[in-house]
């Protein structure tokens, strides 16, 4: 049985992916405390005594506000989403092992109201899609056996960690279960596609077991949104009686700028479901 090792193994995607490879990988999960992936020397270590013979690295920093307004935040940001995916990019291809690494549409400036295609060039906005437009840098540099698979707002089940972040689709329930909110203001014109961590970590292991061409792939749902849309949807699903308001980005200003369209185009792979039927899989 093959091996596979999860970078980043209780977040939301890597919780994923452990369950998508679980039926027929033999799945070592890297957490961050075995695992350090900005520590050279244990990575070098660890990644030798795995045997793998895949790495799938979903480890990340995703404070994008935190990053942007934080040196210490944007100092951890660019050696977990930088720094670090060079240095497994060089440990990879010294041991010949196969890499898959996560980045982002905040890679682009969202000047392009038709989305973007896989090999589209990126151009990030704020310091946050700097750090994953490292990453993906010091990947292609370092390694020619990679998938670069890009995501946008990602939804699925809680991480096993206490500490795994929750997605926008959850915080958006708990604020009507929980917290009892009537009437919501939410932004209309950031314009991107939602990513079911379920469907996302299925798309890897095709990748991976297909042995498709190494390259750049787009692992996003099909169609798009807005933030208000997507909680419109949730709500609808849910049947929560909640008032919701469009607004617009500058009504909601927050410290790291957004491209208003980052539309994940796929050009490259068949077409994934769309994210209302991945919602309503999640959510009913």
């Amino acid at each position: 049985m093959k091996k596979v090792l999860i970078l980043g193994s209780s977040g939301i995607l890597g919780s994923a992916l452990v369950r998508a490879f679980s039926t027929d990988y033999h799945v070592i999960s890297g957490v961050k405390d075995a695992f350090d992936i900005t520590n050279y020397a244990v990575l070098e270590k660890n990644i030798y005594q795995s045997e793998s013979d895949v790495i799938i690295n979903a480890a990340a920093f995703n404070g994008v506000d935190l990053t942007e307004e934080n040196a210490d935040a944007y100092q951890a940001a660019e050696a977990i989403n930088g720094e670090a995916v060079g240095n497994l990019a060089k440990l990879s291809a010294q041991e010949n092992i196969p890499l898959v690494h996560f980045s982002t549409d905040y890679v682009f400036d969202g000047e392009n109201v038709e989305g973007y295609a896989e090999e589209a060039a990126p151009a990030p906005l704020n310091k946050y899609g700097h750090t994953k437009f490292l990453g993906e840098r010091l990947l292609q540099e370092n390694t020619n056996q990679y998938y670069l698979v890009r995501l946008s707002r990602l939804f699925g089940h809680h991480g096993a960690s206490a500490r795994a972040k929750k997605s926008f689709v959850d915080i958006m329930i708990d604020l009507a279960e929980k917290q009892g909110k009537k009437e919501l203001k939410l932004v209309d014109e950031e314009i991107s596609s939602p990513t079911y961590s379920v469907d996302l970590a299925r798309r890897v292991r095709q990748l991976v077991a297909g042995q498709y061409p190494y390259g750049i792939y787009h692992g996003a749902n099909s169609g798009s949104c807005s933030w208000y849309g997507l909680a419109k949807k949730i709500f609808e699903l849910k049947q929560l009686p909640v008032k919701l308001t469009p607004i617009l980005s500058s009504e909601y200003p927050r410290p790291a700028k957004r491209p208003l369209h980052s539309v994940l185009l796929n050009t490259k792979l068949p077409p994934a479901r769309s994210w209302q039927e991945a919602l309503t899989e999640y959510a009913t």
